[in-house]
């Protein structure tokens, strides 16, 4: 019997679609190996009574770091899909082997004019690429010192053709997908910031796919939600908050068979709302690495006049159009103006949020894990199912009844290893 054998038993088992009566998990050399069998003599037995078994969850937005997916990790978040950062395919290597962190994968940078988003998040002396990987400020190397692997690719674009050169130079750095910045900075408080006009967009996201890459856009208005739909994007990495939604946008995102990541934990950090109750939870508190307390009790606060109510409007009416609905946070540094947000535990609290727009906690569940696993081409994740990665997530009690119960954490595992308590 091979030592990484392991049989979760009596918990109730939600695969990432829908929810089972308990039985068997057979987990054998970092697989689900079956389903239903009897335990193998000499193989680990986890009783899971009482329980419910998820796959691993995924964040479908974040900037990270090996520190971080650390975090993320003790939060049973064992994906994390990076929107901007230098955790591209030469520079990961280091993570991808190690069952103490989360998995990643990533956009590298995303195409933006000079001087466009997110350059106007940051104090002056502040230089997001020298940050990417989540190094403190002040100092230039990402994981407390150790050095990329390969430098940042900067694809500053204003015109069409600057835009289709730089695809494949993301490619080559080793992006998964292509981030597109739609934003000219109104919500972020700098109206009038530079920002991809429609035909640069329109040629990025055509070059893209010409190459077989997935294209996400950030966009947080309306306009810049129907600019990226008219340039043909594959998803939506966020949710507009200046104003209330219309049956024509829904419509328009819905019949274009876009993805939408909501981040509505990221929307409420925007309009002034912070986390600080998250942070009282002790079962949040005793997974946090420093500095974490005091960003989850801070926030954005760019956008006060916004209104929560007419983002989780939004999120109601696009899953009841049939639109795919990522679970993401935008979550990044331990940083008080970046604030709001958590490794790891903001996505227990996008979790809370979907279902206060609406979702079932069936459907919030399926936002992260399934859903994407799916939109973003991981087949070998997101699901309960013989032959995928077994990365698990045992909780206390039900939570596709109880969303809250996400957190009452029991176990986690990354490709079957299980993270020590």
């Amino acid at each position: 019997m091979s030592a990484t054998t392991t049989v979760i038993t009596g918990a109730r088992i939600f695969d990432g679609t829908r929810v089972g009566d308990p039985t068997t998990v057979l987990v054998q050399d970092g697989k689900i190996a079956a389903l239903g069998v009897e335990a193998p003599a000499g193989a680990e037995i986890v009783d899971g009574a009482g329980g419910t078994l998820l796959p691993g969850l995924i964040d479908a937005h974040v900037h990270t770091s090996k520190e971080s997916l650390a975090q993320a990790l003790r939060f049973g978040v064992t994906t994390e899909l990076e929107m901007q950062g230098n955790n591209t395919r030469p520079n990961r290597a280091h993570i991808t082997e190690d069952d103490s962190v989360a998995d990643v994968r990533s956009a590298g940078f995303g195409i933006t004019p000079p001087g466009g988003h997110p350059s106007e998040l940051f104090p002056p002396d502040f230089h997001p690429a020298k940050h990417a990987a989540g190094s403190k400020p002040g100092e230039g190397k990402p994981d407390g010192g150790k050095p990329a692997g390969a430098p940042p690719l900067m694809p500053f674009s204003s015109t069409p053709e600057e835009a289709v050169a730089f695809i494949p130079q993301l490619i080559e750095r080793g992006s998964d997908y292509i981030k597109f910045m739609v934003d000219d900075g109104s919500v972020e408080g700098h109206p009038g910031l530079p920002m991809l006009d429609q035909a640069t967009l329109n040629a990025g996201v055509a070059e893209a796919k010409r190459h077989g890459m997935l294209t996400v856009a950030h966009a947080l208005t309306l306009d810049a939600t129907r600019m990226a739909i008219e340039a043909g994007i594959d998803g939506l990495a966020h949710i507009f908050m200046d104003g209330r939604h219309t049956d024509k946008i829904i419509e328009m995102i819905a019949d274009a068979g876009v993805f939408v990541t909501p981040c509505v934990v990221l929307n409420a950090s925007m309009m002034g709302i912070d986390a600080a109750e998250l942070a009282d939870d002790p079962r949040v508190a005793s997974r946090l690495a420093p500095g974490w307390d005091q960003t989850l009790r801070s926030s954005f606060g760019h956008y006060p006049q916004g209104e929560l109510s007419d983002v989780l409007g939004t999120v109601k009416a696009l899953n009841d159009a049939g639109v795919d609905i990522l679970a993401g946070t935008d979550v990044s540094m331990p940083l008080p103006f970046l604030g709001g947000l958590a490794h790891g535990a903001s996505v227990h609290h996008e979790l809370q949020y979907l279902v206060r727009a609406g979702l079932t906690p069936v459907q919030a569940l399926t936002a992260a894990t399934a859903t994407p696993a799916r939109r973003f081409g991981l087949t070998d994740r997101g699901r309960i199912a013989e032959g995928l990665r077994a990365d698990l997530l045992l909780v206390d009690g039900d939570p596709t009844t109880d969303i809250t119960a996400t957190l009452d954490i029991r176990a986690i595992w990354r490709r079957g290893a299980r993270l020590a308590d």
